[in-house]
C-alpha cells in the first residue's frame, strides 16, 4: 500500500499545527501577563499601577489583533510578531526604567518571556532570530533614552544572563520546526493509510456479500441439483426395471431363441444390471457429496471386460460404416477394481471414439501388458479432433462443434467422466490429436 502527501495537504496540516500552538501561546500570555504586575509591586512599587494599566493593554491588543487574524484565517506569523514585539517593547523600556539594583530580576523576567515564546512557538527559525534582534535594539534605545548608569552595570546585572538566554532560546525553534514537520507528515501519513485500510475494508466486505450471495445461489442450485437427481432417477430406475422385467419375460421363452438372440438377451440383461448398480451409486446423495466415491471392488479379468464393451459397440461401428479392429489380448489378466466403472471408463471412451469418428474410418481397439501395467489403447487413424478441442471435452465438459459438419456434436460429459472415474479408480489416462488422427490411452496396474 503506497501512500503519496501532495504539497496541499502538508500545507494544510502544517498551518493547522501552528495555530494550534499559536492559541496556546496567545492565552498564555493573555491569562498570565497581567499577573506580572505582582513583580512590579514587589521591585517597582512607585510605577506598578501605570505599568499595570500598560500590561492590561498590551493584553488587550494582543487579543484585537488575534481575534482579527484568525476569522480572516491571515498568517499566524504575523501574530505571533506582533505579540513578541508588544511584550519586548514593555519588557525593554521596564529593564531601563527600573532602579539598577533591580535589573537582575526584570532582565530575568524578560529572559522568562522570550523562552516560553520560544519553547513554544512554531516556526521557521529566522523569525526568532529578527525578534531577537529587535530585543536587543529595543534594550540599546531605551539605554541612551532612559538609562542613568553605565553600560557595565547592565552587563553585570542581570543583562549577561538575558543575552546568553536569548542566544540560547533562538536555537530551539529550529529543532521543534523539524520535529513537527516530521510529525506532521507521520500523522498525513496515518490518517491516509486508515483512510485506504476503511475503503479496503469497505471492499472487502462488499466483496464478501457478493461471496454469501453467490454461496446461497449455489446452495439453492446444488439443492435444485439434488431434487433433479432424485425424481430423474426414480424415473430411471422404473425405466430400468420395465426393461429388466421385459428381457426376464424374453428369457423365459429362451427355447424359442437362436444362439445370437440369446447371446443379445444376456447383453442386454447384464447391461441393465450395470445401468441399475450405477444409478444406486449415483442415487445416493451422500456418496454424491461425499469427497470419495465408494466402489465394489473385485477381482476379474479386464481383457475380457474390454472385450464385452468392444462386442457392444461392434454394431454401432458398423451402423456409420466404421470399421472396429480388434487388437485384445486373449491373455487373461487381472486386476483389482469396481468391475462396472471400469467397464463403463472403456465404453465411454470407445462410444465417444465412434461417436466422433467419419465414415469408412478404422479404429483399433488394443489391449496390452506393459510394465506390470494393463494398457488400453483407442486409435483412430481419420480426421483429427484437434487438442483443444479434447482437452475442452476431458476438463470442461465443453461441446464440440466441427464446422464443417462432418463429425458429430455432443457433449463431452462421457469422456470427463472417463476422466474421473480412472483417476478415482487409482489409474492414469492420457489423448493426444496430431496429423495421424486422434488417440486415447488408458492404464491400470495388474496384480499378481
Amino acid at each position: 500500500m503506497f501512500v503519496q502527501i501532495t504539497k496541499e495537504e502538508f500545507s494544510k496540516e502544517v498551518t493547522k499545527k501552528a495555530w494550534y500552538q499559536t492559541n496556546n501561546i496567545i492565552w498564555t500570555i493573555i491569562f498570565l501577563y497581567p499577573l506580572f504586575s505582582v513583580i512590579d509591586f514587589i521591585y517597582a512599587n512607585d510605577i506598578w499601577i501605570q505599568f499595570a494599566f500598560v500590561r492590561i493593554i498590551t493584553v488587550l491588543l494582543i487579543y484585537v489583533v488575534y481575534t482579527y487574524f484568525q476569522t480572516r484565517k491571515y498568517d499566524y506569523r504575523i501574530v505571533l510578531h506582533v505579540a513578541f514585539f508588544l511584550l519586548s517593547v514593555i519588557s525593554a523600556l521596564l529593564c531601563n526604567l527600573v532602579n539598577d539594583t533591580r535589573l537582575t530580576i526584570y532582565f530575568l523576567t524578560y529572559s522568562v518571556v522570550v523562552l516560553f515564546i520560544n519553547l513554544q512557538v512554531f516556526w521557521e527559525p529566522m523569525n526568532s532570530v529578527m525578534q531577537g534582534l529587535i530585543a536587543l535594539a529595543l534594550l540599546a534605545i531605551f539605554f541612551n533614552v532612559f538609562s542613568s548608569y553605565q553600560l557595565e552595570l547592565v552587563t553585570t546585572n542581570g543583562g549577561q544572563y538575558f543575552i546568553i538566554i536569548l542566544f540560547i532560546s533562538c536555537l530551539i525553534p529550529n529543532a521543534r520546526y523539524k520535529v513537527i514537520e516530521r510529525d506532521v507528515r507521520s500523522q498525513i501519513l496515518i490518517e491516509k493509510s486508515n483512510e485506504q485500510l476503511k475503503i479496503q475494508n469497505h471492499d472487502i466486505i462488499e466483496k464478501n456479500n457478493i461471496i454469501d450471495m453467490q454461496y446461497e445461489r449455489l446452495r439453492k442450485l446444488d439443492e435444485q441439483k439434488n431434487s433433479f437427481i432424485n425424481i430423474a432417477g426414480h424415473d430411471l430406475k422404473n425405466f430400468i426395471g420395465s426393461i429388466i422385467m421385459s428381457n426376464n419375460m424374453v428369457k423365459e421363452e429362451d427355447y424359442r431363441l437362436s444362439s445370437d438372440q440369446r447371446e443379445y438377451v444376456n447383453y442386454i440383461g447384464e447391461s441393465a444390471d450395470k445401468m441399475q448398480y450405477m444409478l444406486n451409486k449415483l442415487m445416493d446423495v451422500k456418496e454424491i457429496e461425499s469427497p470419495e466415491l465408494k466402489f465394489n471392488l473385485e477381482i476379474f479379468d479386464i481383457n475380457a471386460e474390454v472385450q464385452n464393451v468392444f462386442k457392444g459397440l461392434l454394431e454401432t461401428a458398423q451402423m456409420k460404416n466404421i470399421h472396429l479392429m480388434d487388437n485384445i489380448l486373449k491373455l487373461p489378466l487381472n486386476v483389482k477394481l469396481d468391475r462396472v466403472f471400469t467397464g463403463q471408463v472403456f465404453q465411454n471412451i470407445l462410444s465417444n471414439a465412434i461417436k466422433f469418428s467419419q465414415t469408412n474410418n478404422n479404429i483399433r481397439v488394443i489391449t496390452s501388458l506393459q510394465r506390470q501395467k494393463f494398457v488400453f489403447e483407442v486409435i483412430d487413424e481419420g480426421v483429427a479432433i484437434g487438442q483443444e478441442e479434447l482437452d475442452m471435452m476431458f476438463n470442461k465438459l465443453k461441446t464440440l462443434n466441427d464446422a464443417s459438419g462432418h463429425m458429430e456434436s455432443r457433449l463431452g460429459l462421457g469422456l470427463s467422466i472417463a476422466k474421473l472415474m480412472t483417476r478415482e479408480l487409482g489409474g492414469d489416462l492420457s489423448y493426444r490429436s496430431d496429423e495421424n488422427g486422434n488417440y486415447f490411452r488408458v492404464e491400470f496396474y495388474v496384480i499378481n
